[in-house]
């Protein structure tokens, strides 16, 4: 099919070269958190592993246009490379124009600068793709480097990233430099179905079209989704297939392409129906309660509902006159939190924007009264739900538990019956 003939203006699913737009899920969150950890850590060394096309390309080039130009980064791809490879690759793109070329002196130089970045700055960054393909010299070479110390801490952190897993690689008595610094052993997980279906239409939409719904409707993005894995790379392939295949619009079944899939990189056994959001279990949210400042509590969202409020009968109680006694209500569905406000005196606000319903992303900030509580949930999924529809389904449910609880709550404040108390003649 002609892409102008499904409304786009370009090829909205790229095998090589920038994707046109990032579209953000679980995994990919959790991971960019990762390694924005790892650049904090003292001793920051991190293992990011995932099967080929599972978007590990794509999420480096997204964390480094993120890092500040005065931070050191360079990102390697160290397939083949030996000791005078390796070192020679890091140093121009710390920006060398290098006129040497012995081992020795290259190490050297690049023991310099990592020093006085880390003592004057910050630790340079080294980010080594396919490391478990580098050379036994470069590895040693890098062994080296991550024991540079400086007063602050390592002088050298380090990613390293692989199309598998790392740990057995890890044990060799050789890398103990690198094993003993290790803060994340982070393997990427596949897309589940509800972010397969938003990938797809997100990417369609900036190429162009007006009704990514149309041409990928409901059916063909959970036949994508079964026929990839919920694999990015995959995912792109399968569907860029599907529509050079269609005749017609919406894309049909019969173009699709069920591939060989990949299993990941960790250490379950994966079905060959797997549903990755069953299979991999999150950690619940976390809301951080905090006044003025201080941090009052810490509470890990455990239930598929969280009410808070001054009365005691909430399950986050806050004593303060500003906030009403059932202030507001999170329910959780799926990967979504959804955020309510119980008609509250004083109101409810999400980063400083008043709201009555709200889904929640991660590290918003929603304030209550002179109380602010932090979401936490690098796998919340982003808040283009429709909320319509989970008001239908799940709300109204919650509401009239929400009154069930309420009239438990009054009647417990009346006075218990007695056989002494007068009785209304008739």
């Amino acid at each position: 099919m002609d892409l102008s003939a499904a409304g786009l203006k370009e090829q909205p699913f790229p095998t090589h070269g920038k994707p046109l737009t990032l579209v953000s899920y679980a995994s990919r969150q959790a991971a960019l958190e990762m390694l924005r950890d790892t650049c904090k850590h003292v001793s920051g060394l991190s293992l990011l592993q995932g099967p080929s096309l599972s978007g590990k390309t794509t999420l480096i080039q997204c964390f480094a246009e993120s890092v500040p130009e005065e931070c050191s980064l360079a990102v390697i791809d160290g397939k083949g490379l030996n000791t005078t490879q390796l070192l020679a690759s890091v140093l121009r793109q710390f920006g060398y124009d290098l006129e040497i070329s012995s081992a020795n002196e290259l190490l050297g130089l690049v023991r310099v600068f990592a020093l006085q970045q880390a003592a004057s700055h910050e630790a340079p960054l080294l980010v080594i793709e396919n490391a478990h393909e580098l050379n036994p010299s470069a590895l040693r070479t890098l062994c080296e480097l991550a024991e540079l110390r400086v007063r602050t801490g390592s002088a050298v952190k380090m990613v390293l990233v692989s199309n598998r897993a790392l740990r057995t690689f890890m044990t060799a008595k050789a890398m103990s430099p690198i094993a003993s610094r290790v803060v994340h052993d982070f393997h990427l997980r596949p897309m589940n179905r509800a972010e397969t279906k938003a990938y797809l239409h997100s990417k369609l939409r900036a190429a162009g079209s007006a009704y990514p719904e149309f041409v990928f409707p409901d059916v063909i993005c959970v036949d994508i989704w079964r026929a990839s894995g919920g694999w990015p790379g995959i995912v792109d392939r399968v569907a860029l297939l599907a529509l050079a295949r269609s005749q017609n619009l919406p894309v049909s079944l019969g173009a699709i392409e069920h591939p060989s899939l990949p299993t990941g990189t960790w250490d379950e056994t994966v079905r060959a129906d797997f549903e990755p959001d069953k299979l991999i279990p999150a950690a619940p949210p976390r809301l951080i309660v905090t006044n003025n400042g201080s941090i009052m509590s810490d509470v890990s969202m455990l239930k598929k509902r969280l009410l808070l409020g001054r009365s005691a009968h909430n399950d986050i109680t806050i004593n303060s006159r500003f906030i009403s006694r059932h202030h507001a209500l999170l329910v959780r569905h799926g990967s979504t939190t959804f955020l309510m406000d119980l008609n509250s005196s004083n109101g409810t606000f999400v980063n400083s924007v008043r709201v009555s319903n709200h889904v929640l992303a991660h590290d918003d900030v929603i304030t209550i009264g002179h109380h602010k509580i932090k979401f936490h949930d690098p796998c919340a999924t982003p808040g283009d739900v429709n909320t319509a529809e989970y008001d239908e389904t799940t709300i109204m449910k919650t509401l009239q538990d929400m009154r069930n609880l309420l009239a438990r709550e009054n009647t417990a404040l009346l006075p218990t019956a007695s056989e002494d108390l007068p009785t209304i003649q008739t």
